[in-house]
């Protein structure tokens, strides 16, 4: 770890050498404004997100850079800082400030104490996406204080509640605002980036991503004594459809960027795993491979279908009470080609049940980007010339990001997170723990101000 500690710093003290713009003490000072900004208490649900924008408001403001402050709603504030360029379409560089809720007791550090441990910066947001959000920022700062003219406007976009579906944030910005983001050709974002696994080092590009479909199921039924159950009650009702949901297989269907995700990592696979991975549609078609993929790795089984999660359920106020209602909420995630109506017809053929009701929460349409872009060149260029030996791929995402908000308006929209993170920390993204090397925001920040001055300048 040492050694591998060594030769990144080794690394960044080139990118400093070779680096256009002067960049003495960035790393301090984005250790210091990341640490500072964990401890911001944004969780989402309730969000408070205009903590965050007042975070930023006192550092723009100490930089004399103007900016507009949207908020919607008391408290879930968003911000909108644009430096001016030349006329060429705009780069948004966008992420978000709410995080999702840390559950303390299993955690080895308080989720908001942005600690320094074993080479790490921990803390509830280290990974999605205030680590990412303040390496924007330091790239942000750094355009500023350069005197060279830009043929291009830099934002910097800080938005609200994309942990909920963004309609608070980036889905308000583009329903209400559009003016603030006027003559945006590009936006980066989350979705993908850097990864290392061993010795090697992978980087993806989100260019497409499922359409999140947010379901509640509700069943009704005659409500009673606990001690007096009737043959069929709600709940009984409910339980009897999940399972059939549960224990239902969706089928196959392999996009051609995903079909290119696993060509890609099958070279890093043994056999005969390398071989089903070169022909994944084919090897989807065997029920006993198909369930042992999910298993293995449900990230990337989650690509090649449309998923439905269980994950809220709701039955009586009281052990006694038979309710007259229990409910369920589903998050499921559609490929794209799918339809809304079309999918939740399916899931009524599932349930077979016509007294169940399915209310929409949320519905959104696949979103994807085109790849021959220049921004896209610059990040492929960028990562070849640094790390020959990695591969960078287009990929898709099971999940879904305010990306979607941006491209619905022909905005070419990329996930791209800069720093490279070991594999192992991947699961504490939403999980525990979190956290993010130090030398991952230095190495994210030289890596992201190259990929932006060569598009910028």
């Amino acid at each position: 770890m040492k050694s591998l500690f060594a030769r990144m710093s080794l690394l960044v003290f080139a990118f400093l050498a070779s680096t256009a713009i002067r960049a003495e003490g960035v790393e301090d000072d984005a250790i210091r404004r990341l640490q500072d900004y964990l401890r911001i208490d944004t969780i989402n649900p309730p969000g408070n997100e205009s903590r965050a924008v007042d975070f930023f408001a006192h550092a723009l403001d100490a930089e004399g850079i103007p900016y507009v402050r949207v908020e919607p709603e008391p408290g879930r504030a968003s911000l909108v800082a644009r430096l001016r360029g030349a006329d060429e379409p705009a780069l948004m560089l966008l992420n978000h400030s709410d995080v999702v809720p840390a559950d303390a007791r299993h955690w080895d550090r308080d989720p908001l104490s942005g600690d320094i441990g074993d080479g790490n910066l921990h803390g509830r947001g280290a990974l999605d996406m205030k680590g990412t959000g303040i390496i924007q920022f330091e790239v942000f700062l750094a355009l500023h204080r350069d005197p060279r003219p830009m043929r291009r406007d830099i934002l910097f976009v800080v938005v609200a509640d994309e942990e909920a579906g963004g309609r608070l944030g980036a889905g308000y910005l583009v329903r209400s605002r559009r003016d603030l983001i006027s003559n945006v050709g590009w936006v980066l974002t989350e979705g993908a980036g850097g990864t290392r696994t061993g010795a090697v080092t992978s980087f993806g590009i989100e260019v497409s991503q499922k359409a999140p479909l947010w379901l509640k199921i509700v069943a009704t039924g005659t409500p009673g004594h606990g001690a007096a159950p009737p043959a069929v009650y709600s709940t009984v009702r409910l339980i009897r459809a999940l399972d059939k949901l549960a224990n239902w297989r969706f089928k196959p269907n392999v996009l051609p960027i995903v079909d290119q995700t696993f060509k890609s990592i099958a070279e890093n696979v043994a056999q005969p795993k390398q071989h089903q991975f070169l022909d994944i549609a084919h090897a989807l078609q065997d029920p006993v491979f198909a369930t042992q993929l999910q298993s293995e790795d449900p990230l990337l089984s989650g690509t090649t279908q449309n998923t439905c999660s269980i994950t809220r359920l709701e039955g009586s106020s009281k052990i006694n009470v038979i309710p007259a209602e229990a409910s369920a909420e589903l998050d499921c995630r559609l490929l794209p080609g799918q339809k809304v109506d079309d999918f939740i017809h399916l899931l009524e053929q599932i349930f077979d049940d016509h007294s169940l009701r399915i209310e929409t929460i949320m519905s959104a349409n696949p979103t994807s980007s085109p790849i021959d872009t220049e921004l896209f060149r610059s990040i492929s260029e960028v990562i070849q010339e640094r790390y020959p030996d990695s591969r960078l791929v287009p990929t898709f995402s099971n999940g879904f990001t305010d990306s979607r908000y941006f491209r619905e308006l022909g905005i070419v929209s990329y996930g791209f997170e800069p720093a490279i993170i070991p594999a192992e920390l991947d699961d504490s993204v939403h999980g525990n723990n979190e956290q993010i090397p130090l030398i991952s925001v230095m190495q994210g920040f030289h890596d992201l101000l190259e990929i932006v001055q060569r598009v910028s300048y």
